[in-house]
């Protein structure tokens, strides 16, 4: 069912799930998002990684980008309509991002009663505490390697911003 354009929608969470459900019917994963400032969608993603192979192509990501295409770059009096609770990934890009708040539809305990979308490294269940995690203990193995000069990138950006 999708949702006649010529009247603004007024439950956001309801079509952020019925964009979800679209997606679904489209061989894609359960998620949208929506970016809303001043009761009107300014920008609407999907989930597009089973249609793309891309693993950071989630719907907030999606839609983050989008608005920066449209030259959004801060999220600052903007809303964030999603399907589920933001995986990890999304929730960083989120903060990035800085909206005034997020509105879920589902919680991470009601999607996983359903759906999991977990891999080798983590489930829903556990991606949350990785983070927490000291570097070392993390599944997902990350080591420091040797460079001779490893903060150079940073004095550099750091002298060329410099007051």
């Amino acid at each position: 069912m999708h949702h006649d354009e010529s009247t603004p929608p007024t439950d956001f969470t309801a079509l952020a799930v019925s964009r979800a459900l679209d997606n679904v019917a489209d061989g894609g994963k359960p998620f949208a998002c929506l970016i809303v400032r001043d009761g009107e969608v300014v920008v609407e993603a999907v989930n597009h990684v089973a249609q793309t192979g891309d693993p950071t192509a989630h719907a907030e990501i999606r839609a983050i980008r989008a608005a920066a295409e449209q030259g959004i770059t801060d999220l600052g009096g903007y809303e964030v309509v999603v399907t589920a609770y933001p995986c990890p990934m999304c929730l960083g890009a989120l903060y990035y991002a800085q909206p005034d708040r997020v509105v879920y539809a589902a919680s991470r305990e009601q999607e996983g009663e359903h759906y999991e979308d977990g891999n080798r490294l983590m489930t829903l269940a556990t991606f949350y505490d990785e983070y927490a995690k000291p570097v070392e203990e993390r599944a997902l193995r990350a080591e420091q390697g040797s460079v001779e000069d490893p903060t150079a990138p940073f004095r550099a950006w750091s002298a060329r911003h410099a007051d």
